[in-house]
């Protein structure tokens, strides 16, 4: 699906009246430089899927980082854990973020369909980013890159059960 007309009217219309298959679209945002490259991905810009780490960029919250607990496609909000907010019983709950106002630090690559669309090979290991000055080290994502990836199909879902 496709906005054609330019008109902010008709964009707002379309957002506001998207189907769910549609809406998935709207929760993109940026990878990290550092892990594109260390992935070997193509792509700028990936699906924020729950267990990726991100860091908000923007707003009163910018620089927190933390892993996606919840993904809301009907209204195109993410939830952090590192950004709670008490109502007035005490009570905590999530907050809500545009996918625009993060980028993603780190991959949830556990799931073999979501790495072979985004064309990455994986083994069950850590990838981990040269030391921090502080000594530290990151995580940047829970796969390790391989030579081959084979992707699944029907044919292999019926050859292996």
């Amino acid at each position: 699906m496709m906005i054609i007309s330019s008109k902010p009217r008709k964009q707002r219309h379309f957002r506001f009246n998207a189907p769910m298959h549609a809406r998935q679209h709207f929760v993109h945002a940026h990878v990290d430089k550092e892990l594109r490259d260390k992935l070997g991905m193509k792509r700028r810009a990936v699906q924020i899927s729950k267990g990726d780490t991100v860091k908000v960029m923007s707003g009163s919250k910018r620089g927190t980082t933390g892993k996606v607990t919840r993904v809301d496609l009907r209204t195109g909000r993410i939830f952090i854990d590192s950004l709670m907010r008490k109502n007035a019983r005490g009570k905590e709950h999530g907050v809500g973020l545009s996918s625009s106002n993060v980028y993603i630090t780190a991959l949830n690559l556990t799931d073999k369909i979501r790495a072979a669309k985004l064309k990455v090979a994986v083994q069950p290991k850590e990838i981990q980013a040269a030391p921090r000055p502080d000594g530290k080290t990151k995580v940047i994502a829970t796969m390790e890159k391989a030579d081959t990836v084979e992707k699944p199909t029907e044919m292999n879902a019926v050859q292996k059960s």
